[in-house]
């Protein structure tokens, strides 16, 4: 958990992701509207916080349209960093 927050607290583009897929089924671009980034970069921080197991793809075989959520340890430290828990 200590290595997920460390990676959570060091990049404003993963703050914003991970906040923005809070209880939420999405796609890239749908994050990249929400959240002002530019949707190579989401592109780019999802294949991360993917490999870093905070968020994962629901329908990993498609090209177009993939859902990202958070998993549970995605949930935990958004919801810790956000003063949800302790």
């Amino acid at each position: 958990m200590v290595a997920a927050v460390s990676l959570y607290r060091s990049s404003k583009y993963r703050q914003k992701i991970l906040i923005c897929l809070a209880g939420k089924t999405m796609t890239p671009s749908e994050i990249a509207k929400q959240v002002g980034i530019r949707l190579n970069h989401v592109s780019m921080v999802l294949t991360g916080l993917k490999k870093a197991s905070l968020v994962t793809c629901l329908n990993e075989h498609n090209k177009r349209g993939r859902l990202y959520e958070l998993t549970e340890t995605g949930r935990k430290v958004v919801s810790h960093e956000n003063g949800n828990s302790n």
